[in-house]
């Protein structure tokens, strides 16, 4: 595991591609796309270690970036400790208890199952509009306070992300097509649960969305998803309209969003809101129970398709075997076997670079593209990387959860896709530059 490890970010890129395009005030979304862009070039870097997470006596520590980008920053509170007066980690703090406490009651020791004591960091960069597990520690922004609030804010963010590094241990499920898609599922099952369980509430009594609050208000929107209506959690000029689906006859078959897998997570979140409901009594000892055991006992390959985990769902379901079968059923789950995901059409055309950038937490889609030929300043230095790219030394591979993948289509050359995490300097340039350019036309 790299050093900078499997980033997973909350808030989708083609929602910060939406925000930069639509709000009177970018600067944020499109620094925090830029702070991405950056991580994901010096993670490509890093040097690999052979260091596992950390196991002390301590189950969390907090620390405080300070609105820098250096990692983890300054410890600022552990568990024990009183409240340090700061609300972000305050509100950290409280979060890691509850997501620590749920893992627990389902019998995992911390993230790994090995006691692993859990980072988290707050108040990185400045105005940064996200979150991500980064594959060794919890990383919150403050949001920009015109379009996000803070990230520690709502208590299913923090739970979102500890579920994401849950998977890492314990599936590994591939951050692609509709693995990843049930990656991305499976921390909003979490969350929904860390959620009901901190106010108490039944599956019946729940609003079922992820992010309520991660919006400032004035914004159109409940919240960042919607478990029991997909596509309906936000509609706000700012932000576009929510894209998810919820049903496999709507399944988006696509090469943004690494396969679609904020987009199409939405068809399994339904079917546990449809489990967890039908089951009644709370969601977390209920039909959580059940996919906890499917996700977490062994049986669920790292490609698994929606099918396959349905299928260990139903098997560790026991008297309630019917009733989840029928919340499968209910959104297209019916042994149709797993959806390629491939996309349609061409990105650039003779003459032009062109990149289209997908995924990360939100899931939205950000596309540029250069003519060669018109002489700018940008042309000039988008023909220099080109030609300095080599094509055969990128490195292929599943993409990280939560994390962006570039599509790019180089003059006289097929179009060649590209996870964050294999970025090469040069294509790390070139994309920021040609997305730079689509995000001002």
């Amino acid at each position: 595991m790299s050093s900078l490890g499997a980033r997973c970010t909350f808030i989708p890129p083609y929602l910060l591609r939406e925000v930069a395009q639509r709000c009177p005030t970018p600067d944020a979304a499109e620094g925090t796309l830029r702070t991405d862009g950056e991580l994901r070039a010096k993670r490509d870097l890093a040097p690999e270690s052979a260091a596992g997470p950390e196991a002390t006596t301590s189950a969390w520590i907090v620390h405080s970036a300070d609105n820098d980008t250096t990692l983890p920053g300054r410890a600022v509170r552990r568990d024990g400790d009183a409240e340090s007066g700061d609300l972000a980690v305050d509100e950290a703090a409280a979060g890691a208890v509850a997501a620590l406490a749920l893992a627990r009651d389902f019998e995992r020791d911390s993230y790994d199952d090995r006691g692993a004591r859990l980072s988290i960091t707050v108040h990185y960069a400045q105005d940064y509009d996200n979150a991500f597990w980064d594959g060794t520690q919890l990383v919150f922004g403050d949001g920009d306070g015109t379009v996000f609030e803070r990230f520690t804010k709502p208590v299913d963010v923090m739970a979102h992300e500890f579920a994401h590094a849950v998977t890492q241990y314990a599936a590994g499920l591939v951050y692609r097509d509709q693995s990843g898609a049930l990656n991305e599922s499976l921390s909003d099952v979490f969350a929904a649960c860390v959620k009901q369980r901190v106010l108490g509430q039944s599956a019946d009594e729940a609003d079922w969305l992820i992010g309520e609050g991660i919006f400032v208000p004035g914004i159109k929107a409940r919240g960042l998803r919607d478990m029991a209506a997909p596509g309906t959690a936000y509609d706000d000029p700012a932000l576009g309209k929510d894209p998810q689906v919820g049903h496999m006859s709507d399944y988006l078959d696509t090469r943004d969003d690494n396969g679609g897998v904020h987009l199409n997570s939405g068809i399994p979140n339904r079917a546990f809101q449809l489990a967890a409901t039908s089951i009644g009594g709370a969601s977390w000892e209920g039909a959580g129970r059940i996919w906890w055991q499917a996700w977490t006992a062994g049986g669920l390959r790292p490609t698994a398709d929606f099918d396959a985990f349905a299928a260990l769902t139903i098997e560790s379901a026991g008297a309630h075997r019917d009733l989840v079968a029928k919340a499968w059923a209910d959104v297209g789950v019916t042994g149709a076997g797993s959806v390629a995901s491939g996309g349609s059409g061409t990105l650039g055309e003779a003459g032009t670079v062109a990149v289209r950038r997908t995924g990360g937490f939100a899931g939205r889609t950000v596309e540029g593209a250069i003519d060669l030929t018109d002489g700018s300043p940008e042309a000039a230095e988008a023909a220099v990387l080109c030609r300095r790219v080599q094509v055969h030394q990128v490195k292929g591979g599943p993409p990280m959860p939560d994390h962006f993948v570039y599509c790019f289509a180089l003059p006289e050359r097929s179009e060649f896709t590209v996870p964050e995490q294999h970025l090469t300097p040069e294509l790390a340039e070139l994309a920021a530059l040609v997305l730079q350019s689509g995000l001002e036309r």
